[in-house]
């Protein structure tokens, strides 16, 4: 019987242990590796043949957005399912409009998380009920203490744009005529302004802001 293999992606090593730990009796299914942010998990893809991707948004070194449209550029058959705490409508549709086959929430239970790795391994998309809801019916749960619009300045606006579009720092340079090293710093400054501690937050507060 050939298994599923999967590949799991997340920065805490105590979400992967427990991933592992709600896998490890199935028949089916079998954890074959295993890394802390998307630069590594491009290595393993390179260097493995892996059925699914289970996979979190937020972290560092490079972040789920900009490593699933690195895995798009990868000749592979691997499909991916982004496991989060963030089920804001706009960020999954933007996901999905990337190369997400599936969207899981860190809340699921054991028999949810295997149903979605047998889904989409099998070619079909799946949805936590909760992200159901939310493409459904869509009102943006904003984690952040937010500003208003104006208080970013239009460079600001443009850069943050481009970000919850789902490019990357180089590519952002490429558009505006500026270094990644420049961006870089934007990105810092909007993630200080916008009270926010990761990408995800900064895309969430463009989707409710109608930056995006």
């Amino acid at each position: 019987m050939n298994r599923i293999k999967v590949l799991l992606v997340d920065d805490h090593q105590l979400i992967i242990d427990g991933l592992k730990s709600l896998l490890k009796n199935t028949d089916e299914i079998v954890v074959a590796a295993e890394a802390n942010n998307g630069r590594e998990a491009l290595r393993i893809l390179d260097m493995l043949e892996i059925d699914v991707v289970l996979m979190d948004i937020d972290m560092p070194v490079m972040n789920g957005i900009d490593t699933l449209k690195e895995m798009q550029k990868l000749n592979s058959r691997f499909k991916v399912i982004i496991l989060s705490m963030h089920q804001e409508a706009g960020m999954i549709k933007s996901l999905m409009s990337i190369g997400a086959h599936g969207y899981l929430l860190k809340s699921c239970a054991q028999d949810e998380l295997i149903s979605a790795i047998r889904k989409v391994a099998a070619g079909q998309q799946f949805f936590s009920p909760e992200v159901t809801l939310s493409l459904l019916n869509p009102t943006p749960n904003n984690p952040l203490n937010t500003n208003q619009p104006e208080l970013l300045t239009d460079r600001e606006t443009e850069i943050l744009k481009l970000i919850a579009e789902g490019f990357s720092n180089k590519e952002i340079g490429s558009k505006l005529f500026i270094s990644h090293r420049t961006v870089d710093t934007h990105r810092t400054n909007l993630m200080k302004k916008l009270n926010s501690s990761n990408i995800a937050g900064l895309i969430s507060y463009a989707i409710k802001n109608g930056i995006v």
